[in-house]
């Protein structure tokens, strides 16, 4: 990917961004592309409007990409998104299959850091167990 065609994407997700700002949101923005460089899926935050702390710019562009695809699986997939992507959102990137990432600024505002979350196993075998017996029969 040329250096023109990365600033044009990301003139696109900035667009996005300056959505969010006009109705008060976080100002992130993002476009998905495939890998003909069609644009498959765009969005921007919109947590507070929708009462949603999963409504950030790259899951809604995520979201719109499966829709408008009817798959889950985005694989080949290029991201353009103003900021670098929070934790959530990268868990998300990962689970899309989507490969490469380009962002506008970093991310300063790491959520781990600052939250503290007590996770405790409670070593149930029967959770373990249907998942596996669910793929294995799969396979």
């Amino acid at each position: 990917m040329d250096k023109d065609e990365i600033t044009y994407y990301m003139e696109l997700a900035l667009k996005e961004a300056k959505k969010a700002k006009k109705i008060n949101e976080v100002p992130i923005g993002a476009i998905l592309i495939d890998n003909k460089k069609n644009i498959i899926g765009r969005g921007f935050n919109k947590s507070e409007g929708l009462s949603d702390p999963t409504a950030h710019a790259e899951i809604r562009a995520i979201r719109s990409a499966c829709r408008k695809k009817k798959d889950w699986r985005l694989d080949n997939s290029i991201l353009f998104t103003t900021i670098e992507p929070c934790e959530m959102c990268m868990g998300l990137i990962i689970e899309a299959r989507i490969k490469t990432i380009y962002f506008g600024s970093k991310n300063y505002k790491k959520l781990n850091s600052e939250k503290r979350i007590s996770m405790i196993s409670t070593e149930n075998i029967e959770c373990g167990e249907i998942v596996k017996s669910f793929f294995k029969k799969l396979r």
